[in-house]
């Protein structure tokens, strides 16, 4: 199919986490004439970046080149440092908090690959050590926290502003409520292309009321099964489906890394605390203190282990015992969609004469929030060669 430069490309994110909302929010900023459906069947509060501690302290990838790492959390981290330097931080659940990482051993790494990235990175003095008697090193620097009840809810709402206002920038101070969201039962999509702006919905509310300034971006509740279901009623599909991606994009390496954690009121606890291995930590945070933490390979259990929450409660007060005196423990599970390293690339499917651009973004593991904004634009750039190529004509055979 051939595009004018008038015709608006149809594209479809799946998922709707942390990585979903922001690839959409950003193809949605920088991305002309396009429109934006996010489609998932989990929307928050229910996704796993909804249960993530949101510190941003990224994980390395084995398979991802350490100076890209760097530029995504680069990234991740201005975008996130604005937001807490604006009206919005608190609707957003951004805040700045400082605190230490401790280490049982000297580290072979004594200075991590984003030390200039995070704020006054430092080796913690042998007075600052006394308070972990059984470590013998530490850093101590300031780092952001995203929490994602909050953030997703944030970026939600931006997905239809932003759609419905491309070219302008994304208001940090902008009191658009959040827009319409409905569920669709099948059959979802027109199966016919002729009319280009046509979808089939049976919304609670009109599709027009979805939208903002009658062009914005839609939000559908929808479990995707084959990504060939959005052909032909989207153009260009962007795959940010985590775990969901082991059957949309046939990818055995991404596995569950199981996560338990414990949200408790301890608001006398104002500063982070993390093991050396990132297993146990302790994350104030706006209203609960996160404590953490497991690592299961493979393990896809998302109920709680009442034995695991005592355990990790033992580990947290080790490090601080002032949480002998916290209360109202709240437990949560989330898994981490993992694998070797990001999986941030184009694919064209192809069945028989049907074509469809896909962009893949997916597989951040413990460093979703750390890392999205950074993958999110990059994602986007590929997009927008997506784009390009259909609104290139395509050459006229000579006779």
């Amino acid at each position: 199919m051939s595009f004018g430069p008038m015709d608006t490309v149809r594209i479809a994110v799946v998922g709707a986490g942390v990585m979903g909302l922001s690839t959409a929010v950003c193809i949605s900023k920088m991305v002309p004439g396009c429109s934006i459906t996010v489609i998932s069947d989990k929307f928050t509060p229910e996704t796993t970046s909804d249960v993530a501690a949101g510190m941003l302290i990224p994980p390395t990838y084995p398979d991802t080149p350490i100076q890209k790492q760097k530029q995504w959390f680069k990234e991740t981290f201005d975008h996130l440092f604005a937001i807490v330097n604006s009206t919005e931080a608190e609707d957003a659940g951004v805040i700045l908090v400082s605190g230490w990482q401790i280490f049982r051993s000297i580290p072979t790494e004594e200075v991590p690959y984003w030390a200039d990235v995070v704020l006054g990175f430092r080796k913690m003095t042998k007075d600052e050590l006394k308070k972990f008697p059984q470590h013998v090193f530490g850093h101590a620097f300031t780092t952001l926290k995203c929490e994602g009840p909050a953030y997703l809810p944030w970026l939600q709402k931006r997905v239809s502003w932003q759609a419905g206002d491309p070219g302008e920038p994304m208001p940090y101070g902008s009191s658009l409520k959040a827009g319409k969201h409905w569920t669709q039962e099948k059959p979802m999509f027109q199966p016919e292309s002729e009319d280009r702006k046509k979808l089939t919905f049976q919304p609670e509310c009109s599709p027009a009321e979805g939208r903002v300034k009658g062009s914005g971006g839609l939000i559908l509740t929808r479990q995707i099964e084959d990504l060939w279901e959005l052909h032909p009623s989207f153009d260009i599909v962007v795959n940010c489906s985590g775990l969901g991606s082991r059957q949309l994009a046939g990818d055995s390496e991404i596995f569950p890394v199981r996560g338990q954690v414990l949200k408790v009121q301890a608001p006398w606890v104002k500063h982070f605390i993390r093991d050396s291995s990132g297993l146990t930590y302790i994350y104030p945070g706006v209203s609960n203190v996160t404590l953490g933490g497991t690592r299961q390979k493979g393990d896809w259990n998302l109920s709680p282990d009442a034995e695991i929450s005592k355990e990790i409660l033992s580990r947290c007060c080790a490090l601080e015992p002032s949480l002998r005196g916290a209360y109202d423990l709240r437990e949560k599970v989330g898994l981490r969609p993992s694998r070797p390293g990001v999986r941030l690339e184009k694919e064209l499917l192809a069945q028989g004469s049907r074509r469809l651009p896909v962009v893949h973004n997916y597989g951040h593991g413990s460093g979703g929030i750390a890392m999205h904004w950074g993958t999110a634009l990059e994602a986007t750039r590929l997009v927008n060669e997506c784009v390009q190529v259909l609104r290139t004509p395509a050459p006229k055979s000579k006779l």
